[in-house]
């Protein structure tokens, strides 16, 4: 049975957060708003957790699951980031962009791509995600809470709730989102490439959008 959390976007009550971190520290999967869409998300060493977050999501191994960190100097502890990269990765920062990164040892095996070492990271612009990695300590594993077959993710605590009841721990609820997914950029090229045009204007970051 998942325990549902309500608070406050830009105030969250933090007496509810440490229970919804406490949730995610012992292994539970939880729903969290962010400044995208609303995310699936797990602790990071926990292998069971992100094999059930997968298939939650309907998702297999080669899908960049992405890791939430809370500024630049923990985004740099989990990929490899030179000075170009670290200069472009900084104009988006907070905000909804993912950037694909080769991984560093600190990144389990089993969760970055399995034939290129790479994971997608980003820095969230939203005060209760802010907040939650804050009460961790470390980054969350995530993935955009869309069901399977859908295309669009749900943007509803309540609906969230009813839906994922019996397989979430826990639901964080804060209202609506803005629902579009973020930017990827990939860095691990030549050239930065956009992969996905979302919320994010790659505009800001000096690039083309994808397409």
């Amino acid at each position: 049975m998942s325990q549902y959390f309500e608070v406050h976007p830009d105030n969250p009550q933090a007496r509810l957060l440490k229970q919804a971190a406490q949730i995610l520290h012992a292994g539970g999967i939880a729903a969290i708003p962010t400044d995208s869409s609303y995310a699936l998300v797990c602790h990071l060493d926990d292998k069971a957790a992100a094999a059930r977050l997968r298939q939650l999501r309907g998702v297999d191994d080669k899908h960049h699951l992405t890791l939430l960190c809370r500024d630049l100097a923990e985004l740099a502890t989990y990929a490899r980031v030179d000075n170009r990269q670290f200069r472009l990765i900084k104009l988006g920062t907070p905000g909804p962009y993912t950037f694909i990164l080769e991984a560093t040892k600190e990144v389990p095996r089993r969760l970055s791509h399995p034939s290129r070492r790479t994971i997608g990271l980003r820095v969230p612009d939203h005060r209760v995600t802010q907040a939650l990695l804050e009460l961790l300590g470390q980054p969350l594993l995530a993935t955009t809470l869309i069901l399977p077959g859908e295309t669009t993710p749900m943007n509803d605590a309540d609906a969230i709730r009813a839906e994922f009841e019996k397989s979430l721990q826990a639901v964080v609820g804060a209202g609506a989102c803005p629902m579009q997914p973020t930017t990827v950029i990939d860095l691990t090229g030549g050239e930065p490439v956009v992969v996905r045009t979302g919320r994010g204007d790659p505009a800001l970051l000096g690039l083309q959008p994808h397409g």
